[in-house]
């Protein structure tokens, strides 16, 4: 994470920005509501000159969208709508279940009404010029529903990242396809492909490379500067047929760790590229999403502007005993069962 930074804020459309963190504070533009609104179907009138003084005399009616263009005098009361605006002499409005209407005269039938019942106040909201949403907020449904009800059409977000994932392996088969000796179908895109779109990342894009000096460097290449994040499949340890890392070493990715003692995932690699972030993951499924969720989640969420706690992490107690070498942290897949976590094989 201290080499990770944030990535420069964009400027999109409200509908574009879902999800997405806020790089700068929203100001409203307008009070909102923008005027004295009913919250309910119903009769509008002012609360003081009827004072449960039965009957009022019904003049007129206000649907939303419409504005209030005759004064209401005591005594009187206007059929409203929800959403549509006070007249200036009313500031009360009631229920159209809890009343009667007889030749245009309205009888209240609601022993517990208030002065300011079902009114939704000027700004009562957000008032003009008062901070709408601040920077660093995450543009939830509900948050880009608000921002575009005080007329807000675009925002300053932090982007989401481009991504490129290149798997590595001669014995890797394209699923659907047919397997020889020796291969296996390729699988790690797939997951680390899947659990980007969670996050909701479209710049992303997968090449499968096989085990050769030439063609890892031709890839990376091609995708490198143009990406924020390379991930690395396979290839990261020290076999003979492990070269990404003399790969990356060789095209001057500068290298910040390489191993780290836990299980699985101990080849893991990390390196930088001016700000491109370099994974080297180890070719083990397992291994792959295991340190995606640990290491490559959090710097994305940090290159997006968001704190989110993710993965979310609590203690339970295990089921059964697990064996472990000192020193070396384990990653164990689970199953909660009850109230503990049962370890699975494999």
């Amino acid at each position: 994470l201290d080499n990770t930074t944030i990535l420069s804020p964009i400027s999109l459309q409200l509908a574009e920005s879902a999800n997405l963190i806020l790089a700068e504070d929203v100001y409203s533009k307008i009070d909102f509501p923008p005027f004295n609104q009913s919250g309910m179907d119903g009769y509008a009138f002012k609360f003081r000159d009827w004072e449960g003084t039965n009957p009022l005399t019904i003049k007129g009616e206000i649907p939303a969208g419409d504005y209030p263009k005759k004064k209401l005098k005591a005594g009187e009361a206007i059929r409203i709508f929800t959403g549509a605006p006070l007249p200036k002499e009313a500031d009360t409005v009631v229920m159209q279940e809890k009343v009667s209407v007889e030749n245009d005269r309205l009888i209240i039938r609601d022993s517990d009404l208030v002065e300011g019942a079902f009114v939704r106040k000027q700004g009562a909201q957000t008032s003009a010029g008062d901070i709408a949403l601040k920077a660093f907020s995450k543009l939830s449904p509900a948050a880009v529903a608000f921002l575009a009800s005080i007329g807000c059409d675009r925002v300053e977000v932090f982007p989401h990242p481009i991504v490129r994932i290149i798997t590595t392996g001669n014995e890797l088969q394209v699923p659907g396809m047919p397997l020889e000796e020796g291969e296996v179908y390729e699988c790690n895109s797939f997951g680390l492909l899947a659990a980007l779109n969670e996050l909701g990342i479209h710049g992303k894009k997968h090449f499968t490379v096989r085990d050769h000096e030439k063609r890892i460097t031709n890839t990376l290449k091609n995708h490198l500067d143009e990406a924020d994040i390379v991930i690395f499949t396979g290839g990261v340890s020290v076999g003979d047929y492990d070269l990404v890392v003399k790969t990356l070493d060789t095209y001057g990715v500068r290298q910040i760790f390489h191993n780290v003692k836990q299980r699985p995932g101990k080849p893991l690699y990390f390196g930088l590229y001016k700000n491109t972030l370099v994974f080297g993951l180890p070719g083990n499924p397992a291994s792959v999403l295991c340190c995606y969720y640990e290491y490559i989640l959090p710097a994305i969420k940090k290159m997006m502007g968001s704190d989110d706690d993710f993965p979310i992490t609590c203690k339970m107690p295990l089921a059964t005993t697990i064996s472990k070498k000192v020193g070396l942290t384990y990653f164990v897949i689970g199953k909660i069962s009850g109230k503990e976590v049962e370890p699975l094989p494999y």
